[in-house]
């Protein structure tokens, strides 16, 4: 029997998963994101397995970006510039389509927030964004149940947030635009600044009131610009209660009374929250996109 293939290919390892939801998902098959020859070369081997076994009826891939997911652009499939090393121009699609399936693709981030909204923290809303805060900021948008797609893909780890309000003398380490969200609060961002990784930075630390504050400035934007129903707010450093609790009473002061439904505490903490599915979210997106393309 055929089934469907999930590929989360992410800045340090990839994912490879089967099946068509949270329910028959096995054990993923973890490949370290290392050069694109050998990270889609050992996706291939794994998928050689499977279509051995029963064919595949869709694959999905999920990816770190920028990625072209227009498909009617001629670049589609390619990493656009990228400081990862060997990635930019890389090519994710070419190496799957020798198995005859239909190939679709989003970010992973994009993925994440499609499966968050069908089985997770998002189950049952028609929009709503997902963020995740990690090596990199990459953010999924959901409306009226579909991913939104531009020229590009929405980016907001290069949004600008800085103010005179919330001073930061730190210059951020983004190799485009150095203080932008991802050069300030990612976790490289938190290591350059502190000279540590941010995994050893205790919970008191001052330095996520700073990162909040920033995270916070964020949010904002997205709720004024999108007006989303929830903000999920997941990754390596996202994801941490501590930093939640921080970023939602950033939020406030931020919007300083401006939106009446998110002064109820009941209602912020439903409106900012961490993702419900954990590190499955982008390898299910996957299959989610898998499934709707085939």
């Amino acid at each position: 029997m055929s089934t469907y293939a999930g590929i989360e290919i992410g800045g340090t390892k990839t994912l490879v998963g089967f099946g068509r939801g949270p329910d028959d998902l096995g054990d993923c098959v973890r490949i370290e994101t290392t050069t694109p020859e050998a990270t889609l070369g050992a996706v291939v081997e794994v998928l050689k397995g499977q279509a051995g076994a029963g064919g595949l009826a869709g694959i999905g891939v999920a990816s770190f970006g920028p990625v072209r997911v227009a498909a009617d652009a001629p670049d589609y499939g390619r990493i656009l510039r990228t400081p990862k090393p060997g990635w930019s121009d890389a090519d994710l699609l070419e190496p799957l389509r020798r198995f005859g399936a239909p190939i679709s693709l989003a970010t992973d981030v994009g993925g994440a927030a499609l499966a968050e909204g069908r089985w997770g923290a998002c189950k049952g809303l028609d929009d709503h964004v997902y963020v995740t805060v990690g090596t990199g900021v990459g953010m999924g948008v959901v409306a009226n149940w579909r991913l939104v797609h531009g020229a590009l893909h929405p980016e907001a780890g290069h949004m600008s947030v800085r103010t005179a309000a919330h001073p930061d003398p730190f210059a951020g380490v983004c190799p485009f635009h150095g203080d932008c969200l991802e050069g300030l609060v990612s976790g490289p961002a938190i290591a350059a600044r502190l000279g540590r990784p941010g995994e050893s930075v205790g919970e008191d630390d001052p330095v996520w009131d700073v990162v909040a504050g920033h995270l916070a400035q964020m949010a904002a934007n997205l709720t004024y610009v999108l007006a989303p129903r929830r903000i999920v707010i997941g990754g390596g450093v996202g994801g941490a209660e501590h930093l939640l609790a921080r970023v939602r009473r950033a939020l406030v002061d931020r919007l300083g009374g401006y939106l009446p439904h998110l002064d109820d505490p009941t209602a912020l903490n439903a409106y900012i929250t961490a993702p419900g599915l954990g590190g499955r979210a982008g390898v299910l997106g996957a299959l989610i996109l898998a499934q709707d393309g085939a």
